[in-house]
């Protein structure tokens, strides 16, 4: 090989090792057997929920991964691999990609990290059943709710025996 070719490689590798270090969860997928329409569907529905989806290398992934720091990835860079990036919304990609693979049976999840650390399957699959960002803050809000609508109805209720008496 050409010292340009390694050196755009080398690139490549750092590019990616930075994207994972980035990156609040990172979700590997074998893409392999979708059609050009379901690909299209799935990279619109990552690319809406601010995920970035590529198709890379497994030897360039590795070498990104123990750049990182996350080697036990390693071992899921077997075959196909595309990886989903998400460097706002910890579950987006787990939740598509979950969502997505339930219709498209080509679609098979390898694993991943969240927040850095690694994480299997059956870990990303429990992730995207959790509500997202805004569901778990609306649920926040109406348990905070919660009390000072008690103490509204009992001050209310109170307010009305006293008029009747």
């Amino acid at each position: 090989m050409s010292e340009a070719i390694i050196a755009k490689k080398a690139e490549q590798v750092e590019l990616v090792a930075e994207k994972m270090k980035a990156a609040t969860s990172i979700v590997v997928v074998d893409s392999r057997g979708l059609t050009v329409e379901q690909d299209t569907v799935l990279r619109r529905n990552l690319r809406e929920n601010g995920v970035e989806f590529k198709v890379i290398k497994n030897s360039i992934l590795t070498r990104a991964a123990e750049k990182a720091g996350l080697d036990e990835l390693k071992d899921i860079f077997v075959g196909p691999s595309a990886v989903a990036f998400s460097n706002e919304d910890v579950i987006a990609p787990a939740k598509v990609l979950s969502e997505f693979a339930a219709n498209a049976e080509a679609l098979e999840i390898k694993g991943g990290t969240i927040e850095g650390a690694v994480s299997t399957k059956e870990e990303i699959d429990a992730l995207a059943k959790l509500p997202n960002r805004e569901g778990m803050l609306s649920m926040l809000l109406s348990v905070l709710q919660a009390p000072v609508r008690n103490v509204a109805y009992a001050v209310k209720a109170v307010a009305e025996a006293k008029e009747e008496a």
